[in-house]
């Protein structure tokens, strides 16, 4: 365990009184920075989100303009603590899996050239008392395919395919007169 504070508020020299060790490289400081460093885009593809941290960095992506999309497992979605309400919120697009099976991926694609993957949900149980993987990589070779599985998942996942075309148009809906007098 660390403090995050210099991750976040580089600038900031002594940012936190907090009692946890401050400055130290983890190995959840450098996926922190990993995803930090996206610069045109982030693509997020987890079984379960809901790790504080990776959620605030998330945001502080957001607020630096790169566009960031997430894609999550719909019943993991709404669990107590999930952030995807938080992003939502926040104005990220954060779509559900909507398949009848566990969408259980666990990996991030970095201005389309860096993949982040392995075993790691995001979750806090997962960063703190898990015994997890992670390996990062720009080989295209590998990063490829996920950038390809995350575009698949993505349009699937899109909840417009899911209006059917004999659906009235907002056009098509009979309107009600007004009862409101000038």
């Amino acid at each position: 365990m660390a403090c995050l504070e210099h991750i976040f508020a580089p600038s900031l020299p002594q940012s936190c009184c907090c009692s946890l060790p401050h400055g130290v490289e983890t190995s959840f400081t450098r996926l922190l920075r990993c995803i930090l460093s996206a610069s045109s885009s982030l693509d997020v593809c987890v079984f379960a989100f809901s790790n504080m941290d990776l959620c605030k960095a998330v945001l502080k992506l957001q607020c630096r303009g790169v566009p960031i999309r997430v894609l999550c497992d719909k019943d993991y979605a709404a669990i107590h603590g999930s952030q995807i309400g938080v992003l939502r919120r926040a104005g990220i697009c954060a779509r559900c899996d909507l398949g009848s099976v566990y969408m259980h991926h666990k990996f991030a694609v970095v201005d389309n050239r860096l993949l982040i993957t392995g075993s790691l949900n995001w979750t806090m149980t997962a960063v703190q008392s898990n015994k997890e993987n992670v390996i990062v990589t720009e080989d295209p070779d590998l990063v490829g395919p996920f950038l390809k599985e995350f575009q698949r998942l993505w349009l699937h996942s899109d909840p417009a395919q899911y209006f059917h075309l004999s659906d009235p148009k907002p056009a098509d809906k009979p309107t009600i007169p007004s009862t409101d007098k000038p």
